[in-house]
């Protein structure tokens, strides 16, 4: 029996993208394929342990972080920085590209997968003959709203996307019904961050054209069933083959839960099925303190029950500076709020929670939807908006309406929360989340027919087994 095919996978270093990376690492592990994980050393002791029964197949590997004068000590991922930092942690992380050629010398692999960072992986790659993979973690809608590599730089960046504004409609390339397009309070913060300078010499829309230009294969964690007219629309604009990995939904993972947690879920327990808010905004998404207030008050005044995981702004000194004072009093009856570190699968997992009012990146829909949850999204950064949109347009959220420069308000929260949750109005959304489950939710679906169909495909087009 031969050996299995061998994968060197590297991620960017923030957390959105590591954890869907290491998702597809594991899925592919359980299909026969042998990974390689590369991150650096803070980031690997962050992620999940390898489980046992794949530890023969899937192995971390670590990379030490350069030191750059301009990030705090300790800081290897965008979590452990602010917005204007993340700029030099491209810095440091371009310096990653000698070890990890030596990486790839040492491992001779068949396949290198890396994401939109890394746009000297594609010289890598060649110089050692081994095809490589670009690795969506962000949905085919995204994909095609961002555009082919030509649209990118140059003069097909300049006639196509030349300021904000032209990030507000569908594109000329999207032939179909869409409202996938961020709204303009959106697209200014995108258009400079991704089409702008930045320290490292190399904008973002740059590095994604040349990963676009040398791969072989381009891999998006989506599923035809799902969002099919967009994984065909993106392969007719790529011209090279686009492979959906399917969904990629996270296990179950039965952590330990100390006593404050298990109160919280005796609490769930003793309500009605699909009755509870779950609400979350992630670590990535830095909230301001009005923003967090006016989605309090939002709760508030929705009555209805809710779980907030929260975590500590850096703008408050203490946990109770966080909130508007006196609100956990107020809403202690129908409410939870809980700081720092939340068993989020668990909770969403739970018969009780029904709907998310949560910034709607890709990997949280894949959590809330393979439970059919109803969606309340309140976008904020990269992704998000054109997700929102992607959502309203499947009849799978509702979108708290925000003002032309991007403020909302509680009554804004409350009645999209009401409508989603209990109002004749969300019905259709509550139906339609209910049937997505069993898309979202077939482990089966993803395991084997996607990712069984891009093992086999990895198998058939790895350079030695195609050798005479």
């Amino acid at each position: 029996m031969s050996a299995p095919i061998h994968v060197v996978v590297l991620p960017w270093s923030a957390f959105g993208h590591m954890i869907p990376f290491l998702q597809l690492s594991i899925a592919l592990a359980k299909s026969g394929v042998r990974v390689t994980y590369v991150s650096t050393p803070r980031n690997i002791k962050r992620l999940p342990r390898v489980s046992p029964s794949l530890s023969q197949l899937l192995t971390y590997k670590e990379i030490s972080f350069p030191r750059v004068q301009q990030l705090p000590d300790g800081a290897e991922a965008t979590v452990d920085v602010g917005f204007d930092k993340i700029q030099y942690l491209k810095v440091a992380y371009d310096l990653l590209e000698k070890p990890f050629s030596q990486i790839i010398a040492n491992h001779s692999p068949d396949w290198i997968i890396t994401d939109f960072a890394s746009y000297w992986a594609i010289d890598i790659a060649n110089n050692h003959r081994v095809p490589h993979m670009f690795f969506s973690v962000f949905n085919a809608a995204v994909r095609c709203f961002v555009g082919p590599k030509e649209f990118l730089v140059h003069e097909g960046r300049v006639r196509v996307r030349p300021n904000p504004e032209s990030l507000t409609t569908k594109p000329e390339w999207v032939t179909f019904r869409s409202s996938v397009a961020f709204r303009l309070h959106e697209a200014k913060g995108y258009h400079a961050g991704f089409f702008g300078e930045n320290a490292s010499g190399i904008r973002d829309s740059e590095r994604l054209a040349r990963v676009l230009e040398g791969c072989q294969v381009v891999v998006i964690r989506t599923c035809m069933e799902f969002e099919g007219e967009y994984v065909e629309l993106y392969e007719s604009c790529m011209k090279k083959p686009v492979i959906a990995t399917g969904l990629l939904p996270p296990e179950e993972i039965n952590e330990t839960l100390d006593k404050t947690w298990s109160e919280v879920f005796k609490w769930l327990d003793e309500k009605s099925p699909k009755s509870v808010l779950f609400v979350g905004f992630g670590s990535e998404c830095k909230l301001t303190k009005e923003q967090v207030h006016e989605i309090a008050y939002g709760l508030e005044l929705s009555k209805l029950p809710f779980i907030w995981a929260l975590r500590k702004p850096s703008w408050a000194n203490m946990e109770v500076d966080v909130l508007p004072n006196g609100f956990q009093t107020r809403t202690s009856g129908e409410g939870k709020v809980c700081f720092g570190w939340a068993p989020q699968q668990r909770l969403l997992a739970h018969p009780s929670v029904g709907g998310c009012l949560f910034h709607s990146g890709w990997g949280s829909v894949i959590e809330s939807l393979q439970y059919g949850h109803v969606l309340v999204v309140l976008p904020f950064i990269i992704d998000q908006g054109l997700n929102a949109r992607l959502l309203v347009d499947k009849d799978l959220a509702i979108e708290v309406e925000r003002r032309e420069d991007g403020s909302f308000s509680r009554e804004d929260v409350a009645r999209a929360l009401r409508s989603a949750m209990v109002e004749e109005e969300g019905e259709k959304i509550r139906v339609c989340t209910r049937n997505v489950a069993k898309v979202f939710g077939d482990s089966k679906l993803h395991q084997e027919c996607y990712i069984g169909g891009l093992a086999e495909y990895m198998r058939k087009n790895a350079p030695r087994t195609n050798s005479p």
